[in-house]
């Protein structure tokens, strides 16, 4: 792994140093860093899918209680990836330009301003989540387990967006393996305290011999006490790596003020406020959706749940690849390299329509057995795989949608495709879905969201191939 790291920052170099570049090369590159940033994605997918699965075994009311409030979650999520990438962004333009020390100030600036911002949302998280239920319209059975899953993510939220930060930054300097590692290893850290705090203590017997297995019982609680835990270990560890081991970004042993400037706060607002609209813009349609889904009765919330995180270990694997994008163009654009930033452009985007293309045809194939280890509930399980083979049909324009975005942000570029998604959700998909829903059921909903990423991907490729995107920063 070390000379594969090493083999990655000699290809980085010559972004930075101006040195010509290959297609070979290029495409090297592109892999390099798209592998691990994909397996950190998935491994992110991976933990969701088991949280759903141990849930899952407990009944559709468990099932739908967490299913009700995800939207909701993901809404704060983006906003935490919002606020960390209008710093990241910035480390990958300085270091493309060669100026280390400049990132290392931004990394300062972005660490205080972060954790405020994080600290402000886990208290308008934790005020809320008694509410949140009753105004998603759940079931009163589920409104408590509901809220207590929301208040204890919120709870966390300080300990997730540093985890956000330090990936984010370690991602724009080029290292993808350890936010990968990481990634792993809180996905086994998950399913661990999870195994101990979801279910009772119980009995085991294994080659004959009877034993007590403890556990705490906590159900829905336990699930989001467990993730939660993980992901504040695997903060700690990201943040101890930044600080003392990254090559580009380490702050050990030098001086410098964590007191936000007035310069950087700008570029991270210009960067990171488009970005936490457009989160707000597709997580508010993802919550209208749940309001239109609620009605159709608990079974449909949960299989609509269950389909979203199962769909996702087929485009995580874009989102992944947009990470690579975002450091391949962040740092060709901070080293003035225009040509090379076109080519890494088109070659993600294309590398992450081909990877969700395949992956979609796997979705399709193997949707009965993706959502039967999620419920043992035959009525989920039929909505659920209805849902996947829909959504099937939509996952190469979908990538191109979402490996644009990170192209986009590369280029410090959001405002224009925070504007396009609006349109796209709001007009397209939330206006279809309304009109299926009541003929169709669950089914109208996800013609309705199928047709909406078709239409995305397309708008995102027309503004990719036209380069205003671009600027001469």
């Amino acid at each position: 792994m070390k000379i594969q790291a090493e083999k990655t920052d000699g290809l980085l170099a010559m972004i930075r140093d101006g040195k010509p570049m290959t297609l070979g090369q290029q495409l090297r590159l592109t892999v390099q860093l798209s592998v691990p940033a994909v397996i950190a994605q998935l491994s992110s997918i991976v933990m969701q899918y088991i949280d759903a699965a141990m849930v899952g075994s407990l009944g559709a009311e468990a099932s739908a209680s967490i299913g009700l409030v995800s939207t909701t979650t993901w809404l704060f999520w983006g906003l935490c990836v919002a606020s960390a990438t209008g710093f990241s962004v910035q480390v990958a333009h300085k270091i493309g330009a060669g100026d280390m020390q400049g990132a290392r100030a931004v990394l300062r600036q972005s660490l205080t301003a972060t954790l405020v911002f994080s600290l402000l949302l886990a208290v308008l998280g934790m005020v809320i989540s008694g509410a949140l239920p009753v105004w998603l319209g759940g079931d009163i059975s589920i409104h408590y387990d509901a809220s207590l899953y929301f208040c204890i993510f919120s709870l966390f939220l300080p300990a997730l967006q540093m985890n956000f930060l330090a990936g984010g930054m370690l991602r724009c300097s080029g290292n993808m393996n350890a936010p990968s590692l990481a990634g792993v290893a809180m996905c086994v850290l998950d399913v661990i305290l999870n195994f101990f705090l979801i279910f009772p203590s119980r009995t085991w017997c294994v080659a004959g011999i009877s034993f007590t297995m403890p556990g705490a019982g906590l159900g829905v609680g336990g699930a989001a006490l467990g993730t939660a835990a993980a992901e504040a270990v695997v903060a700690g560890i990201l943040l101890w790596y930044l600080w003392t081991r990254s090559d580009k970004l380490r702050l050990v042993g030098e001086q410098g003020n964590f007191r936000p400037l007035a310069t950087t706060l700008k570029k991270a607002f210009r960067i990171g406020i488009p970005m936490g609209i457009d989160h707000i813009v597709i997580c508010g349609a993802q919550i209208l959706t749940t309001v239109i889904v609620a009605p159709l009765g608990v079974f449909a919330i949960a299989a609509n749940s269950f389909a979203i995180t199962a769909e996702s270990l087929c485009y995580m694997p874009g989102y992944g690849i947009a990470d690579a994008a975002t450091t391949l163009v962040g740092q060709s654009i901070g080293a003035k390299r225009w040509r090379l930033t076109r080519s890494f452009a088109r070659i993600t985007v294309f590398t992450g329509m081909t990877v969700m293309g395949l992956m979609g045809v796997l979705m399709y194939l193997f949707a009965p057995q993706i959502i039967g280890l999620m419920t043992p509930v035959e009525e989920i399980r039929q909505l659920g795989v209805m849902a996947l083979r829909i959504e099937a049909f939509a996952e190469p324009m979908f990538a191109a949608s979402i490996v644009a975005y990170g192209v986009f942000v590369g280029a410090a570029d959001t405002l224009v495709p925070c504007m396009m998604n609006f349109f796209s959700i709001w007009a397209v998909r939330l206006s279809l879905a309304a009109l299926l829903a009541s003929s169709l059921g669950l089914k109208g909903v996800w013609i309705a969201m199928c047709v909406e990423l078709c239409f995305r991907g397309m708008i995102f490729l027309v503004r990719l191939k036209r380069e205003r995107w671009m600027r001469r920063m």
